[in-house]
């Protein structure tokens, strides 16, 4: 995928109007759009994307929904979903409110490119850097952080995701040791279902 460059958008009004009418209080993710911004810039990582091919979503939205993940221990799935649904993930990241979102897989592929890239601190360095400007945070002396666990924590993979992992598990164990019994038994419906990785449906 391609990158071009995309300035922070503003805030689509109809996508402003209905979601200030029902967050009347705001919440933490339009509290992250108001006070920051993008939080993130894409020419920040320009350089993990080819200049050719199909265009990618945007890096700064990309990264900022990297955060939400991680805020709310979502798995890709769900926050591709929450992406597609949700008034305030929506108002953050500048999208309309029919906006179709994306495939759940751009985010590993995201991930995939921070870590060949050697970028996988930027987007904990960038945020920390930025709550410093507001005065959120105060220099103390050096203290390590490791932004591993942020970008582990969003490839925890869902209840139903888990359980349809153990099912397709359980019938590869079942096709090596007992193949008669799963031919018996077992609908060929069970084989289109569970053939495949979850992830990779």
């Amino acid at each position: 995928m391609s990158l071009q460059p995309e300035a922070l958008s503003e805030i689509p009004a109809e996508t402003a109007r209905i979601a200030r009418a029902a967050f009347r209080k705001g919440n933490v993710i339009m509290r992250l759009r108001d006070e920051f911004g993008a939080l993130y810039a894409d020419a920040d990582l320009a350089h993990l994307f080819p200049k050719r091919g199909q265009s990618a979503w945007s890096p700064w939205r990309l990264a900022l929904i990297t955060v939400f993940q991680f805020l709310e221990q979502l798995s890709d799935r769900d926050a591709a979903d929450a992406v597609r649904a949700r008034l305030d993930w929506k108002y953050a990241l500048g999208l309309e409110l029919d906006d179709p979102g994306f495939d759940h897989t751009v985010l590993s592929e995201f991930r995939t490119r921070l870590v060949e890239g050697h970028a996988e601190l930027l987007l904990l360095n960038a945020m920390l850097a930025r709550f410093k400007e507001h005065g959120l945070l105060k220099t103390r002396g050096k203290q390590r952080t490791d932004s591993t666990q942020v970008l582990t924590s969003v490839r925890v993979m869902s209840r139903h995701e888990s359980l349809a992992e153990t099912l397709r598990a359980a019938l590869n164990q079942l096709a090596t040791s007992h193949l008669g019994w799963l031919v018996a038994f077992v609908s060929t419906e069970w084989y289109s279902r569970y053939g495949r990785r979850i992830v990779e449906a």
